[in-house]
């Protein structure tokens, strides 16, 4: 089984989602610099209003926002090794409405298993964790699922904001055990800072 490309139109390897179910116009997120993290360069995302640190060994391409799919606008992958296939993918994007804290958990749960079901179409999911947590400082819900995936299992972890600000965050990875991609997401998600997006 592949999973789906929040590129189009050719398939990857690694993909992304159909965050929401919401289509938001493309925009290309701009790389700046920052001494912040460490001197690590970050990803500037005006159409989302969200600004993340890019992991050691991950890597952004500006030019290919340009592709994803309507409900995304950045993206950042890690490639395994030096082969050229990705093993891990973080998006990010607008929500498309403002989520009240009361329906947090339950639109980021019903969000992640909509993604689980469009890019693992023939897989059953499994909920590994729900909880509250902040992304930039404001409140938000992390769902995590476990995925059946050539022979292993994949990790799909999605982060909404709630209130006026409604960003998401996703990863995928292909391996759920492995503790370094997924600390590396958790970096991401720690190193987010939330904006005016772009008119």
């Amino acid at each position: 089984m592949t999973t789906r490309s929040p590129k189009t139109p050719a398939p990857r390897p690694w993909a992304g989602l159909a965050a929401l179910g919401v289509t938001v116009a493309c925009a290309g997120a701009a790389l700046s610099w920052s001494g912040e993290e460490g001197g690590r360069p970050r990803v500037n995302d005006t159409r989302a209003g969200v600004s993340y640190a890019v992991p050691e060994g991950w890597h952004h391409d500006p030019a290919a926002d340009r592709q994803l799919l309507g409900a995304f606008s950045s993206r950042i992958s890690r490639a395994y090794g030096t082969t050229p296939a990705e093993d891990a993918t973080v998006l990010t994007g607008a929500a498309g409405r403002p989520v009240p804290g009361a329906e947090l958990r339950r639109a980021a749960e019903g969000a992640a298993r909509s993604n689980a079901a469009f890019f693992f179409p023939d897989a059953a999911p499994t909920l590994t964790e729900s909880r509250r947590t902040e992304l930039g400082g404001c409140p938000a819900h992390t769902v995590a699922l476990d995925v059946p995936h050539h022979g292993g299992t994949a990790r799909l972890e999605l982060t909404v904001v709630a209130g006026d600000h409604p960003a998401f965050l996703l990863a995928l990875a292909s391996d759920a055990a492995d503790t370094r991609v997924l600390a590396d997401v958790h970096a991401v998600e720690a190193s987010v800072a939330l904006g005016s997006r772009a008119s």
